[in-house]
């Protein structure tokens, strides 16, 4: 349990922190949110947020979808999180949750005259899905919603009960996590995850325009294989039988890191062991998350005074 949140424009004890039951977003999905890795450097003593103004650009970008205008920079947002950190004290890797929401205590549907409130906490939180082995998963029976439904590209409250939805149904027949396809059969990612495959000597992704996320580790990861191995990532359609005939397959994102899939649907990716260049790219964006590659330090925020 946290200590402290940035609650009502400062940061209280966490105990103060509460919300009314008629609040708007908790009855509508009204909100968005945002996750941010705080990664534990032992050897300095100190903690790096990833690509926090990145994520905070984001947040103010997808408020402005649900017609919320925030008097905060994402400078701003950044020194605020920067004191929670601190004050939590905490020397582990974490977690910061923002999210932005209706505030107003009433019960209508609308995104207009309604009042609006940012609140900000960490907690300790490790790995999401292991990312020393490779994860079971299977394709849902539950599709991506498309951009004329709303806005897959946005990490809206109310639209991640579509992930919750397929997580839970892999969880329940044995799998560890779930893919979701478009509504026209393309692959599209995981309940919160992106998703790679690399085929042929290829690094393949979805295109932003198959309903996922514009992912913040996603764009890392891209970066990581053009700088570092040379191999540039193709961003085009592909069906689940492309998935099924990969030679690699890895989830991204910033609770699941750079996680390895060596099986879908029962079936095997290529001898189902992890590959070698996913290992090679979660290798690299390991060393860059924890500030140890300083070709990547700009990447990295410090909360702790050095």
């Amino acid at each position: 349990m946290p200590n402290f949140a940035y609650f009502k424009k400062q940061i209280v004890p966490f105990s103060e922190a509460n919300i009314s039951i008629m609040t708007h977003a908790l009855h509508y999905g009204t909100g968005v949110f945002e996750g941010i890795r705080g990664n534990w450097n032992k050897e300095e003593g100190q903690t790096y947020l990833f690509r926090v103004q990145e994520h905070y650009q984001r947040l103010l970008n997808n408020a402005r979808l649900l017609r919320i205008s925030l008097p905060h920079t994402p400078e701003e947002l950044t020194k605020i999180t920067i004191d929670l950190v601190r004050k939590e004290g905490l020397k582990e890797d974490l977690y910061v949750r923002p999210i932005v929401y209706t505030s107003s205590q009433a019960l209508w549907v609308r995104l207009h005259q309604v009042e609006t409130d940012v609140n900000i906490f960490v907690i300790p939180w490790g790995p999401y899905l292991d990312p020393d082995k490779g994860q079971r998963v299977c394709i849902s029976a539950w599709r991506r919603p498309d951009d004329t439904m709303m806005p897959p590209g946005a990490k809206i409250t109310g639209f991640y009960i579509n992930s919750a939805l397929a997580r839970t149904d892999a969880f329940e027949k044995g799998f560890d996590e779930s893919i979701l396809e478009t509504r026209d059969g393309y692959v599209s990612e995981g309940s919160g995850e992106n998703i790679f495959i690399i085929s042929r000597g290829q690094l393949i992704t979805p295109p932003l325009f198959d309903s996922i996320l514009r992912g913040i580790t996603r764009e890392s990861v891209i970066e990581l294989a053009r700088n570092e191995l040379g191999l540039e990532t193709v961003e085009r359609h592909f069906k689940r039988s492309e998935l099924y005939l990969a030679d690699e397959f890895f989830l991204t994102g910033t609770a699941a890191h750079l996680t390895p899939v060596t099986e879908v649907d029962n079936y095997k990716i290529g001898d189902g062991k992890v590959g070698k260049i996913t290992r090679k790219l979660q290798s690299l964006y390991f060393e860059a998350i924890y500030g140890r590659n300083p070709k990547y330090k700009k990447w990295c925020t410090p909360c702790h005074p050095s």
